[in-house]
């Protein structure tokens, strides 16, 4: 199959994008999920067509298939998975930004641009000139681009959507992997840095794992942050999250003078646990408001903040959202749960399956979560597309 070349930032059409004020214009975006890091929930019959049910992520993509075949799949998924009818699509709709997933594989580092080991075997590289066609595609129609490194060497949080699904992630615990990860962070600010408004460190990184990690992710956030002002200036904002501890975890951290143009990124989801799904429609609606006054103090006297991700669903019905292979929560599937909260019947799938009660809901649900970005300075949707195959 015939490999895309690589276009360069020269590439990228002179076209003025519409004024945009940080602090003061509200981020409206959609995430472009699925795309260039891969999620079996997101695309099933991707993950199908290996006919390996092994193949859990990308690690295991390169690790089990055969890499001129996988490299093959990938390709026609990144040629038409998202393609510029997106973008048009995306400015039509009123949104302003798209924030792309990306994995630390993709970027295209040689010896000269790391410290370490420019290897990241057994992944498949070969999306970055996809990614940037992408970004000539957003500044052509007028839509701002938040990069969002989504997948670390070692996986900073052990989800599939990091590249690779492991109980045991080692990003914290090695060195080499997060003094790759700066490298990879400055080479996609100083390569691309005059096509993106926004790069954001990394995604969801796991906070929650300990102590240890809680201050590796700290050092990094500062790392990354000096590596992107080196490489860029200040021509591209930065964006970090909270890693799961809470955005008061993050009080007075890379404000003015030692930071600026920083953004914080916080994800709102209400299913990954038994407490979160006993919530009845009315308490997710509540449960979410209670978040606008908490999150708009932290927005006026630290960072900007933006929800960088967020949902409609109250199950985790969607197939394989918690893993190829792995149940929900919500009908008992879900490995190690006796618990059962309902049936996932007309809770997934095509919205024609969903009764007038759930749409009324999902309605208010989705005005509630806008208000909650529109108190602060805006919001990404998770996610423009998914395959119901």
């Amino acid at each position: 199959m015939e490999v895309l070349p690589a276009p360069s930032s020269t590439d990228a059409p002179e076209v003025q994008l519409p004024a945009f004020e940080y602090g003061r214009d509200k981020i409206r975006a959609v995430n472009l999920g699925g795309w260039l890091v891969l999620e079996p929930w997101i695309t099933p019959s991707f993950f199908e067509r290996t006919n390996n049910t092994d193949v859990i992520d990308e690690y295991t993509l390169g690790a089990l298939v055969d890499r001129a075949a996988a490299l093959e799949m990938l390709t026609q998924h990144w040629e038409t998975w998202i393609t510029e009818d997106d973008f048009i699509a995306i400015r039509a709709a009123g949104l302003t930004h798209v924030r792309i997933p990306l994995g630390f594989w993709s970027v295209p580092l040689t010896q000269d641009d790391v410290r370490t080991s420019v290897s990241s075997d057994p992944y498949i590289p070969g999306a970055w000139p996809y990614f940037l066609r992408g970004l000539t595609w957003a500044r052509k129609h007028g839509v701002r681009v938040i990069v969002d490194l989504h997948g670390a060497p070692g996986s900073q949080n052990g989800y599939d959507n990091s590249g690779q699904r492991t109980s045991g992630p080692q990003w914290a615990l090695q060195p080499h992997f997060v003094t790759h990860t700066v490298d990879v962070v400055r080479f996609i600010a100083a390569n691309v840095g005059g096509l993106i408004d926004v790069l954001e460190l990394l995604n969801e990184p796991a906070g929650f794992r300990g102590d240890d990690w809680a201050a590796v992710i700290r050092e990094f956030w500062i790392e990354g942050y000096d590596a992107v002002r080196d490489a860029a200036g200040e021509d591209i904002h930065v964006m970090i999250g909270d890693a799961f501890l809470g955005v008061e975890s993050w009080t007075d951290f890379l404000t003015p003078p030692r930071g600026h143009g920083v953004l914080m990124d916080f994800h709102e989801y209400q299913i990954f646990s038994h407490g979160e799904l006993e919530r009845s429609p009315q308490e997710h609606i509540d449960f979410a408001c209670g978040y606008i006054d908490r999150l708009s103090s932290f927005a006026s006297s630290n960072l900007w903040t933006v929800v960088g991700e967020w949902s409609n669903a109250i199950t985790d019905c969607a197939r394989w959202l918690n893993g190829r292979g792995v149940g929900a929560r919500w009908d008992g599937t879900w490995y190690d749960t006796d618990q059962y909260h309902d049936t996932c019947e007309g809770y997934t799938g095509s919205y024609h399956n969903f009764s007038e009660e759930y749409m009324a809901f999902l309605r208010r649900y989705w005005e509630v979560q806008v208000e909650i970005g529109e108190s602060v300075q805006g919001w990404v949707f998770w996610t423009w597309k998914v395959c119901l195959s």
